[in-house]
């Protein structure tokens, strides 16, 4: 499978090649069980799980990623396999992935590594975690405007929050007064094909505080979006 990453000029040690092939064999194992994904042929899940993820791991340098709503643990475990440097916490509110997540970190070895099974809009409120990280992620997990208001809270100054989106033009212009209220910038926009399936890659610079209001709870977020 090292040929399909080529495709998209990422280069693989063997070592990364082996611990990807690792993770599929365990999402595979696991799937049966924990219902993580309904993608489960290989080359279907190099694609549109690892490369996907693996497409946005130059907007991650050296610091602290939380991962919000891991699921199966994308894009954040393919990043941490490309990029060692990166201390992750995944944050997953179903207690089943969580299991299937610590299975996936302890199998491959990683380090700096970890599982937190709770919601981002209670932890968002947490102050060990609160404006403590220098990039949150996120993946299918809901509408940009939406996803703001769970990610940004953990996003330090000068932090950046990479949501990896389909296409996003109208979720962009529907976030636009999400992200100055809750303290963004958009600095990146990245659009790209993944075969015939466009995807983009938003960037949002923390540039002042989030104020402590949010995230509202109680599905505010979802039911009405700033």
């Amino acid at each position: 499978m090292k040929e399909m990453f080529n495709k998209f000029n990422i280069e693989l040690s063997s070592e990364q090649e082996k611990k990807f092939e690792k993770y599929y064999q365990l999402l595979i194992e696991y799937n049966q069980r924990f219902n993580i994904t309904a993608i489960t042929e290989k080359e279907e899940v190099y694609k549109k799980h690892f490369i996907d993820s693996v497409l946005g791991v130059d907007k991650f340098k050296v610091g602290k990623l939380i991962d919000v709503g891991s699921g199966g643990g994308f894009p954040a475990i393919p990043i941490k396999i490309m990029n060692d440097n990166l201390d992750v916490t995944l944050l997953e509110a179903t207690g089943k992935k969580c299991e299937f997540l610590k299975v996936v970190i302890n199998e491959l070895g990683l380090k700096n590594i970890r599982v937190v099974n709770d919601r981002a809009e209670l932890l968002a409120k947490n102050e060990e975690y609160r404006e403590k990280f220098d990039y949150c992620s996120a993946r299918a997990v809901a509408r940009l405007n939406t996803l703001l208001e769970y990610c940004m809270p953990f996003v330090k100054l000068g932090g950046k929050m990479v949501a990896f989106k389909g296409d996003a033009v109208e979720e962009v212009i529907e976030a636009e007064n999400a992200i100055k209220i809750l303290g963004g910038k958009i600095i990146e926009r990245k659009e790209y094909l993944l075969e015939d399936a466009k995807r983009t890659l938003v960037v949002i610079e923390k540039i002042k505080q989030t104020d402590k209001k949010y995230p509202r709870g109680q599905g505010k977020e979802r039911k009405n979006p700033l």
